[in-house]
């Protein structure tokens, strides 16, 4: 399929979803939101994809909304606001539910909304000039539909700060308060995220699936009995299945998994 906001490249078993608005330092709109949704559904659904990576043309990687959307959501009543609001939390959703793993390639600035799509993601790398920032109080708003993934991926104490004083930070702190997972140098970032996904690609496609949903559903929860029982029925689920299997026989037998073949 052909996007006009986006590029969507498969190179063997490695998609890259690629923002390509570079002119409007690839803020979303209506168009954009649409077509993340969709791409990420049908990565998520394709068997022959172990990986996912998302990156962005330019010197940014968003902006977060477009301006021109903006000022039409400005003569939006309650109703089309909040309908609006749900297509922006379905993309969300769907990115972060996707049972591929997803690898956030961040290579310049990353604010508001785009804030969001890299907490969706499940492992963010960026380079070490990156500036992030949760703008939203500046204009009268609030983040409030990328809440549930940013909170998730900096914690409640720095999700105070940054929601409230609405200040640009740095990638080392973004990384010191947990949001992205490495800050490398610009020369390095492509390598980086390419040792991360052969990573990746070299496990049991099924074990990440489910070991992606694993952290997923135990995340905050309390440790009870049906916690504990849930946690034993998975592990008793995948070693019988054929991926759990073939991975314990082939450790023993000294050779690849079929998957790596």
């Amino acid at each position: 399929m052909s996007y006009q906001s986006l590029t969507v490249a498969i190179e063997g078993r490695v998609a890259t979803v690629t923002l390509n608005r570079p002119e409007v330092r690839n803020a979303f709109n209506e168009t954009t939101i649409a077509e993340i949704t969709q791409a990420f559904r049908e990565l998520g659904q394709n068997e022959a994809i172990r990986a996912i990576v998302l990156a962005a043309s330019g010197p940014a990687f968003c902006a977060g909304a477009d301006l021109n959307w903006m000022k039409k959501m400005a003569g939006y009543t309650y109703e089309e606001n909040r309908a609006d609001a749900m297509q922006l939390a379905e993309m969300l959703r769907t990115i972060y539910a996707c049972p591929k793993p997803v690898v956030a390639k961040v290579q310049g600035d990353c604010y508001a909304g785009g804030m969001g799509l890299v907490a969706a993601c499940d492992i963010a790398i960026c380079n070490e000039a990156t500036n992030f920032c949760l703008s939203e109080a500046k204009l009268g708003l609030i983040p409030a539909t990328i809440s549930p993934y940013v909170i998730k991926a900096m914690g409640e104490n720095p999700a105070r700060r940054y929601f409230l004083t609405a200040e640009r930070f740095s990638a080392q702190e973004a990384m010191r308060i947990g949001f992205v997972h490495a800050v490398v140098s610009a020369d390095a970032l492509d390598a980086s995220t390419a040792d991360i996904v052969k990573a990746l690609v070299s496990n049991s496609p099924n074990a990440v699936k489910e070991a992606k949903r694993l952290v997923q559903d135990v995340a905050g929860q309390p440790l009870t009995e049906s916690l504990i029982a849930d946690t034993a029925t998975r592990i008793a689920d995948i070693r019988s299945s054929e991926e759990g299997k073939e991975g314990v026989r082939s450790f023993l037998e000294k050779r690849k998994p079929t998957w790596l073949t």
